[in-house]
This record gives structure tokens, sequence and C-alpha cells, in this order.
């Protein structure tokens, strides 16, 4: 090989071996939600899925319809995996809180789903966590995503 092919290759692979330089841009091409979605995966012991999901009905659902209702969450929902490997999740749930201000403490926010929900309902759930889900589920992760989407 002469000292030019020798050359070109090198500056090929150099190009090649470069990171591309992004093309998009925030906001001009695309766009980030200020909605946030708040994901959890748990894995639920053999067995007691639908003890689970039992469980699920009568605390986070109940508490998040009550947040839907007052406007603190704008959704919320269940995902089962159907395709669950060895060690992986099993459930997803999700709660779509509407705004990055949304997602931040507030007091007024808090006396008005107290109000809504009540005490009593919170001791209950509470007492659902430790008693059952602590002994038959896993939560593995939490994560917090916005939506990208193209102009």
């Amino acid at each position: 090989m002469n000292k030019i092919s020798l050359l070109l290759a090198a500056a090929v692979a150099l190009v090649a071996a470069s990171p591309a330089s992004a093309k998009i841009e925030q906001y001009q091409d695309y766009d980030v939600s200020d909605a946030i979605w708040e994901m959890t995966t748990v894995r639920i012991d053999s067995g007691q899925f639908e003890t689970y999901l039992e469980g699920l009905r009568s605390t986070w659902v109940g508490a998040n319809e009550v947040a839907k209702r007052l406007g603190h969450i704008e959704d919320y929902a269940i995902y089962s995996n159907m395709a669950p490997a060895g060690g992986s999740f099993d459930l997803i749930l999700l709660i779509k809180v509407p705004s990055t201000a949304m997602s931040g403490p507030s007091k007024a926010r808090y006396d008005e789903f107290m109000a809504a929900y009540g005490r009593a309902n919170i001791d209950a759930g509470n007492e659902t966590v430790i008693k059952l889900y602590n002994e038959i589920r896993e939560i593995q992760g939490t994560y917090l995503l916005r939506e990208v989407t193209f102009r």
C-alpha cells in the first residue's frame, strides 16, 4: 500500500470513528413535554399477581382517582409485562403529572387532596403497604420521563 492509500484509509477510518454531530435542535426540530410521567416498575412474587392488583385497586387507584378529579394529575395507568424474563418487572405503574410546576410540593394541593381522600384512607393504604405489598412485591425502579415529539 502506498502512502496516499494509507492516508486515505486513515482519513476514512477517522471520519467513521468520529461521533456524528447533531443536526437537530430542541424547540426547532423537537419539543420536550412539560408533563412528567412517573413510571414505577414492580416485580410480583409468583402466584400473587391478582392479590397485588386487588390491593392496588383499593389503594393506589383510589388515591389516583381523587388526584385526577382534583386536577393534581392528568392520568394514571397500570401495564402488565406480557413477556417477563427471569427477574424482570411484572407491572408498570404510570402517573402523568400535567406540568413541572404540578410535580413539586404544595401545601394547598396536599390539603385539598387530604380533604377529598381522607386520613382514614391514607392510614388504611399505609397498613396495606406494610402488611401486604412489602411481602409480595419488589419495587425495581422509579423513573421520571418526558415525552419527546418531533415537529
